[in-house]
């Protein structure tokens, strides 16, 4: 009897797979134009917001909105605000949601639970229970921030614990380490200046120095480098009497 060798054996098995694979995929529907696009303008306003690309902030949320909005639903546009709400409370800014106070009236329980956490309220447990899964634990328990494994939701339940009066000095450290990791200058320079102000506060001047240098060298980074030709300019007007 001829063996096959294991290796050819395989490959005669692909184009099997390979059917039941599209047959698989064919059995489920497929995901409106709607939610993909809206997904990607709140992935993509999120980090820019973080990055403090304000400019594509504000484009990427609009287009956001406008997809949600060809549903109708406000659930699915309170969500999106909400997103946005995450996002500056991720970056240590402590404005009012007030996009999705619009939809307040007909928000949902979960809705009026996350944005009461954002808005650093206290929370009963009902409302914990309610809550995106990776923030359950941190509601509770402010030490789990830094046990966190996803860097937006670490930054979203500093900023909560921060705005609740539970933040610790570690806390301040994990979120401004977290941000720097990532590249969020925007949120960076948020925690910063928060652990700057507590450096102050407490007369460590040489905490605060550091602090406020490394300020200095993420704003100097932002700043666009001249052009040759503004270099050249400014060595003609130097040589003018």
């Amino acid at each position: 009897m001829t063996k096959i060798h294991p290796l050819l054996n395989r490959v005669r098995w692909l184009p099997a797979v390979a059917v039941l694979t599209l047959a698989a995929c064919a059995d489920k529907p497929p995901v409106p134009d709607w939610k993909i696009n809206s997904h990607g303008s709140v992935q993509r306003a999120t980090d820019a917001q973080l990055s403090g690309k304000t400019r594509v902030a504000d484009q990427e949320w609009r287009t956001a909105r406008a997809e949600v909005s060809r549903t109708g639903s406000a659930e699915q546009l309170a969500r999106v605000e909400l997103s946005r709400c995450a996002a500056q409370v991720a970056s240590a800014q402590w404005e009012e949601c007030s996009g999705f106070e619009r939809l307040r009236a007909d928000a949902q329980p979960a809705e009026l639970a996350y944005a009461d956490y954002l808005a650093g309220k206290p929370l009963s447990a009902a409302q914990i229970a309610l809550l995106p899964e990776t923030q359950r634990k941190a509601a509770a328990d402010v030490n789990a921030v830094g046990a966190m494994p996803d860097p937006l939701s670490r930054l979203v339940a500093a900023g909560v614990a921060f705005k609740a009066g539970r933040a610790t000095p570690d806390t301040l450290v994990t979120a401004s380490e977290t941000a720097s990791a990532q590249g969020w200058s925007h949120a960076l320079l948020g925690w910063l200046s928060l652990r700057t102000e507590r450096a102050k506060a407490i007369g460590d001047a040489e905490l605060a120095a550091g602090l406020l240098r490394r300020m200095a060298l993420v704003q100097q980074q932002g700043q666009p480098e001249p052009s040759k030709n503004e270099n050249k300019n400014e060595k003609a007007s130097a040589k003018r009497p």
